[in-house]
């Protein structure tokens, strides 16, 4: 089990998501915390050691510290802006 952080600007990103897709997101945020990290892809150039979890057309952007098993929420938005 994860412990997740999420600061309180990503907390209002996910306010400005509609509810259908804020569920969704709440449902990754769980899968996050029990630990399942499958299809989560690492990202590259800028965002390097940072990883990725799609939530239909938005992303989670996260930074997973293995050694305390913490999660911290980087960002939430829509793919066509969260680069």
């Amino acid at each position: 089990m994860y412990r997740i952080i999420i600061p309180k600007i990503v907390v209002k990103e996910l306010s400005d998501i509609n509810r259908k897709d804020q569920r969704l997101i709440y449902k990754k945020l769980k899968d996050l915390e029990a630990g399942n990290f499958a299809n989560d892809k690492p990202l590259k150039g800028r965002y390097k050691g940072k990883f990725r979890k799609r939530a239909g057309d938005y992303r989670i952007i996260y930074l997973k510290e293995n050694n305390i098993l913490l999660i911290t929420i980087i960002r939430i938005a829509h793919r066509k802006e969260v680069y």
